[in-house]
């Protein structure tokens, strides 16, 4: 089986010179850190416990019970005969991964044509956005009779998808009667939380309504694809196993303490180096392949969710040397590159202008596939195009991309996947994840947690007077309200 590879020749300074590129020096220098943030991210993942508390779990989901998985994945197959639709609730982690997956491992226009489907579920998102527009035209449209729905929450209270879960609630009640739980699944939290309070109810109730899956402990959102996706995947016909399997050989791989046989550990070095002493604080992503542009925008929340952080970290170790890690108010970082997904060859005509004439202070990653699934030979004669296939002008187009980059000392890499198949994508998934987790130890914050996404929570809550909010937040939103001074608005 083939791997991954990592090309950062882009990066260095022979190719981009020494304003803007790493030197060897540089990497050289920082070996004896970056070695020490690998061997403490290790260390971490070897308890249980501190995995969980700590929010390291995920990196135990590529080795899960394959009986268990076999399960989920026959559950799946269930479904996908059963019902014509399938709505999925969900936002951040419970919503992107999901979508990258499904644009990544099936077919464009997938929904459109039952072909493509072999028959299975037309699946739909929903519960990641207030625009009543899109929920309206979905329950408007699709026969209630004939739609099961899975909502994602941890908690049940993310006021996105509990809007959602509410109205979904009331349509198919309405139509189906006392039985519409049987239509619902639930993946949330195993213990607690109102979802899982309104499971447990529903079932006392009807034990085949409300059918529910675990949120894992210990596995944040974004880093949840592995758990919460997996029942998507086996209702759209994806083998489970496979995307595990890929991520394996990529966690595998990324526990080598050496550098140049870890491709996330270097990825990580190499970006904090170019972040911290040549100012690249921009993080452009782009696939040279429609069908992973999706994969693109998870990795935003992914990046800018777990790096872009106001303190540093504080670790502090109990009598049974067990870390907790608290906000260290004394260092102020507001650290984190700002991640922008973009995509090959559409945005060439667009964000490229700005990579190369615009501040040079970015770094574009590359992915770039080695073998399409499909190709189509352009027809004619005495014409550059005739006889070309499709893929070759696009590998073309992305070797041009990082030529013109170079041109203009932007630094810029280059993912490589032998192909976008459940394999490959697991191993990529799980590339980021991981190369997002050493970059975190080396910039010494905590990236697993999400303070700063808490604020608009606690303004929606206060204002809509949620029960038990704290006063200490309750003061903080009536003592500092918006100023809207009528001049200022045109």
């Amino acid at each position: 089986m083939q791997k991954i590879k990592f090309d950062f020749n882009n990066i260095f300074d022979f190719s981009v010179g020494k304003e803007h590129g790493v030197q060897e020096q540089d990497l050289t220098e920082s070996l004896n850190f970056v070695k020490k943030a690998h061997e403490h991210l290790v260390k971490l993942t070897e308890n249980a416990r501190v995995r969980i508390k700590l929010g390291l779990e995920w990196t135990q989901l590529p080795y899960q019970n394959k009986t268990i998985i076999k399960e989920i994945q026959n559950l799946g197959n269930e479904i996908a005969g059963k019902y014509k639709n399938v709505i999925f609730l969900g936002i951040g982690g419970s919503y992107l991964g999901l979508k990258a997956a499904q644009d990544a491992l099936l077919e464009p226009y997938y929904n459109e044509f039952s072909i493509l489907r072999k028959k299975g579920a037309k699946i739909y998102f929903c519960g990641n956005n207030l625009d009543p527009n899109t929920l309206h035209a979905l329950l408007k449209n699709l026969n209630p009779k004939k739609t099961l729905t899975v909502v994602i929450s941890k908690s049940g209270e993310t006021t996105e998808t509990k809007a959602a879960f509410m109205v979904v609630e009331a349509w198919l009640k309405k139509t189906i009667g006392i039985k519409y739980g049987r239509q619902f699944i639930t993946i949330t939290d195993p213990e607690s939380g109102s979802l899982r309070e309104k499971t447990k109810k529903e079932q006392e109730k009807d034990k085949l309504s409300f059918r529910n899956m675990p949120l894992l402990k210990g596995v944040g959102g974004r880093f949840s694809e592995f758990n919460a996706g997996l029942l998507h995947l086996a209702i759209a016909g994806i083998n489970i196993q496979e995307v595990l399997d890929g991520a394996g050989q990529m966690a595998k791989q990324c526990s080598e303490v050496d550098i140049f046989k870890n491709p996330a550990l270097m990825y990580a070095a190499l970006h904090t180096i170019l972040y911290q002493k040549k100012r690249k604080n921009i993080a452009v992503i782009m696939p040279f392949c429609e069908a992973l542009k999706s994969t693109a925008d998870w990795y935003i929340q992914l990046l800018a969710e777990s790096l872009g952080k106001k303190y540093a970290r504080k670790i502090e170790t109990d009598d049974n040397g067990i870390e907790n890690w608290l906000q260290d108010k004394n260092r102020i970082l507001n650290t984190g590159r700002t991640p922008i997904a973009a995509v090959g060859t559409g945005d060439l005509h667009s964000i490229q202008q700005n990579n190369i004439e615009g501040e040079n202070n970015k770094v574009v990653t590359f992915i770039k596939i080695e073998k399409f699934k499909k190709e189509i030979k352009i027809p004619g004669k005495n014409d550059i195009l005739a006889g070309k296939g499709f893929s070759e002008l696009m590998n073309l187009a992305q070797e041009a991309t990082e030529w013109a980059l170079v041109q203009e000392k932007r630094p810029n890499c280059a993912i490589i996947m032998p192909e976008v198949s459940p394999f490959y994508w697991g191993a990529l998934l799980f590339f980021f994840e991981i190369a997002t987790a050493f970059e975190g130890e080396l910039l010494d914050i905590n990236a697993f947690d999400q303070p700063g996404v808490e604020g608009y929570k606690n303004y929606i809550y206060c204002k809509l007077k949620k029960p038990g909010i704290p006063e200490s937040i309750l003061q903080e939103v009536n003592n500092h309200p918006l100023v809207k001074e009528p001049k200022f608005i045109l």
